[in-house]
């Protein structure tokens, strides 16, 4: 619960811990300007490192809120799958006003999603672009067993080019059953749509060709809660 501004919380033994928020500001137009993508990279990666050893920073969300008001400086874009079991800002131990975060099952991009990337990377200054897959992906699984129902089918179709490229050369069980192939669709899923991000924005492309941004892929470990970066 919250004490003039200091979190505590109820230990093991029934004690209550004082915690005071490490972080209570946003990140500014000035300190966003001075970040490089491989930089954001590096931030994003010791966050999730201190994720998965449930080291997360402390943050006073109330003030970051207030602070927060008037603008927005954000590192990166990530676009994650619908999956509610991926809460990305705590994944990479990131606050209000650190990160632009998309999500749509299957975490692919159309006309709207790539709108949104330009406006975060060319209007509001983030450095990268971070495509977030997952292991144990519903929307993969569903797309390898060619599921039809509804507005899932034209969803769907956005994978299911990765999985008949990888069907014709892969001698297994193609079914969601097979743990290996989902795990290929993922990660083909996301390099996919880093092509895809690419050749359908020439704004994004340009900004990376000159260095303004990096456009990388990830695939998140639901088991360990790690990010392997690709």
């Amino acid at each position: 619960m919250r004490q003039n501004s200091k979190l505590t919380f109820c230990s093991e033994t029934g004690q209550e811990t004082e915690i005071k928020p490490l972080v209570e500001k946003v990140l500014t137009a000035e300190e966003q300007a001075k970040l490089t993508p491989d930089s954001v990279i590096q931030s994003l990666k010791e966050g999730n490192h201190r994720f998965v050893n449930n080291d997360l920073t402390a943050r006073d969300h109330t003030a970051q809120i207030r602070k927060a008001t008037n603008g927005q400086y954000p590192k990166a874009v990530i676009l994650s799958c619908l999956d509610s079991r991926i809460p990305v800002e705590d994944v990479f131990d990131k606050g209000i006003g650190d990160l632009f975060v998309g999500r749509v099952a299957g975490n692919f991009v159309n006309e709207d999603m790539l709108g949104s990337m330009e406006f975060g990377c060319k209007v509001a200054g983030s450095k990268l672009i971070l495509v977030l897959g997952h292991e144990h992906c519903g929307a993969v699984k569903a797309a390898v067993d060619n599921v039809k129902l509804g507005n899932i089918t034209a969803m769907l179709s956005k994978i299911r080019p990765v999985v008949e490229k990888l069907s014709a050369d892969y001698d297994g069980d193609k079914t969601s059953a097979n743990e290996e192939f989902v795990h290929m669709v993922c990660e083909h899923n996301v390099m996919k749509i880093i092509n895809d991000i690419r050749e359908n924005s020439p704004i994004l492309k340009e900004m990376e060709d000159n260095g303004e941004i990096k456009i990388v892929g990830g695939v998140y470990d639901m088991d360990t809660g790690q990010v392997d970066f690709l």
